[in-house]
């Protein structure tokens, strides 16, 4: 079904646009995207350099290994660009990414998301436009693209429409503040493995008690500062 407009879009402003939409162009996300349920509008940062070779880095002050990007060229491609919404650096080194921050930009209209490469972006752009720095994970990848990918299909699964039914997202891993219960599905036994007898009951609180306690249990062991979270959250609404 066609829609009048997106109900949320991104820019992306990198050096590499050609790898957009990758895997956001596939599966539901691409269906989404071509049913103009969201937009994706991708910015060559390279545009706005000033030089016949379009050069959009140079060498950091104060010596060391690497470039870093140029606050010119990257504050033209912003200023050509940016329709409002949150400025997004996706950086090691910024704030680490949660679900409910992906609720939050999923309820915004428009998002722009700069692409790092290199050794990063000079900061003084960062400052000037009060870029909100995030970071995916305690790990570092070539460039800000792959996150940006990682990013948008956190968001765009959240938008009504994309996912068939709403119960599956609202029982998905960190919705609750737990990691999500393991899964089973036909064959019933298969290399001598089975189904927990429970699934079979038929009895649909014994299996929700289950599959809370697995749940709990897998966080516990797996992510004790989010089970650490959970457990003050859970006290608070009690008393």
């Amino acid at each position: 079904m066609a829609h009048e407009g997106p109900m949320w879009s991104a820019s992306v402003l990198t050096i590499f646009p050609e790898m957009f939409p990758g895997p956001l162009g596939h599966s539901l996300a691409g269906r989404a995207l071509a049913e103009g349920i969201w937009a994706l509008e991708t910015v060559d940062i390279r545009a706005f350099a000033r030089d016949k070779h379009r050069s959009v880095d140079d060498a950091p002050f104060g010596g060391g290994a690497g470039m870093v990007m140029r606050p010119d060229v990257v504050d033209a491609a912003i200023r050509g660009t940016h329709r409002g919404g949150p400025l997004i650096y996706l950086t090691p080194r910024g704030r680490l990414l949660d679900q409910q921050r992906v609720r939050e930009l999923a309820g915004l209209p428009q998002v722009t998301i700069l692409c790092g490469r290199f050794e990063g972006v000079d900061q003084r752009v960062l400052d000037a436009h009060d870029a909100e720095e995030i970071s995916l994970g305690d790990f570092v990848l070539s460039g800000g693209e792959p996150a940006a990918l990682m990013l948008m299909d956190a968001v765009v699964r959240l938008l009504p429409g994309v996912v068939g039914k709403e119960q599956s997202l609202a029982e998905e891993s960190f919705e609750w503040g737990l990691l999500e219960y393991p899964h089973y599905t036909r064959p019933q036994d298969w290399q001598g493995r089975g189904v927990p007898e429970v699934l079979l009951s038929g009895h649909h609180e014994k299996i929700r008690a289950w599959r809370l306690c697995q749940a709990e249990q897998v966080t516990r062991q797996r992510r004790p500062d989010l089970w650490t979270r959970h457990v003050a959250a859970s006290k608070a609404k009690e008393g």
